[in-house]
């Protein structure tokens, strides 16, 4: 059995070819499809954070109302970019989020990916400290965030405060018990895995790693999980830690799928570079009538290694739509996987 999800970037485009035309548009039809992707079953409901860009940005607003219109789909990032972010702001909005949705939030975060401007961390204010890197910056801001969601009190209350305080140092409200077991770290490569491991992060591994072997995608990113498995034994944490990965997936099982996917299947892995240095390699799409799927997903090693599998959807084609393509990996590929 295996959890699955779906993952949305969110894009939208004023053009009479988009169904996602506004901005307005985006984050409303999510919180549509996360409620029409939990009558169907699914698991989860996951969004992408870009920021500067014509997609999903501000997260928690959308956890929230996601949240509040869903009862038992777990909703989640993948991933927000720590870059950007003030540790402690993001961990009262995450509590309030996973609050509202009882418990519910997956919260992937990340040092982030290539962005649409140049350093768009330091509009919002933020700075490498003298000799540290902007990935350096991302993963000290999420050691911050992880050390507030312990919920351990920190700051020296005022003697003459407007409300009456509880006794000692107070922490951040509102806070969400258990929510520091739900943080996900995106990591692009396998060391980045092994560090997320020993702070007790479960792990995300989506389309693309660092071409660390120059072997096919999915088998370095099966090493990359088993890389990851191996540090979180020897952290000795409690408990069993979770790791998904992520798909473009689309069966063919209508003319309106033949139409957009049948000849796009993007049948081999592509090498590219992510940043001067970085030489990445980007996973396979999966596009096919749902035999073929099946055989071909499962030589797939890094979806057998993992415990959950996002899919990543076509957000601008429509709520109905993706709906569509949701159903369609439910009935038709996932059982003869074994995933249901």
């Amino acid at each position: 059995m295996k959890k699955i999800g779906f993952l949305s970037f969110g894009h939208w485009a004023p053009s009479p070819q988009s169904g996602t035309r506004s901005a307005g548009d985006a984050l409303l039809q999510s919180i549509d499809l996360a409620v029409a992707a939990e009558e169907l079953g699914l698991d989860g409901a996951y969004v992408r954070v870009h920021h500067f860009a014509r997609q999903l940005a501000s997260p928690f607003p959308l956890l929230a109302a996601i949240g509040a219109r869903t009862k038992r789909i777990e909703i989640g990032t993948a991933v927000i970019d720590m870059r950007y972010e003030s540790p402690l702001y993001m961990a009262e909005d995450a509590g309030a989020a996973d609050l509202i949705a009882g418990g519910r939030l997956q919260l992937g975060i990340s040092r982030g990916s290539p962005e649409q401007v140049i350093d768009g961390w330091r509009y919002f204010g933020y700075e490498p400290a003298e000799g540290q890197s902007d990935a350096d910056m991302g993963r000290r801001h999420a050691e911050v965030f992880l050390d507030m969601l312990r919920g351990q009190g920190f700051a020296e209350p005022n003697p003459r405060p407007m409300f009456p305080n509880p006794p000692g140092l107070l922490r951040l409200e509102p806070h969400s018990e258990g929510l520091r077991e739900r943080i996900w770290w995106g990591a692009g490569s396998n060391a980045t895995a092994i560090w997320a491991a020993k702070l007790g992060m479960n792990l995300q591994s989506s389309t693309l790693k660092d071409d660390e072997t120059g072997e096919p995608f999915h088998i370095q990113q099966a090493k990359q999980i088993r890389a990851y498995r191996e540090a979180w034994k020897e952290a000795g944490h409690a408990r069993q830690p979770r790791v998904s990965v992520s798909r473009s997936i689309f069966a063919l099982v209508d003319d309106r799928d033949r139409a957009y996917f049948g000849r796009g299947n993007q049948s081999d892995d592509q090498i590219g570079f992510i940043d001067e240095n970085t030489r990445a390699i980007f996973g396979r799409s999966y596009a096919d009538e749902p035999d073929k799927l099946i055989k071909e997903l499962g030589k797939d090693e890094a979806i057998a290694e993992a415990d959950t599998l996002l899919l990543t959807v076509p957000n601008q084609l429509g709520v109905d739509y993706n709906a569509h393509v949701i159903e369609a990996i439910l009935k038709h590929v996932a059982p003869a996987l074994g995933w249901r």
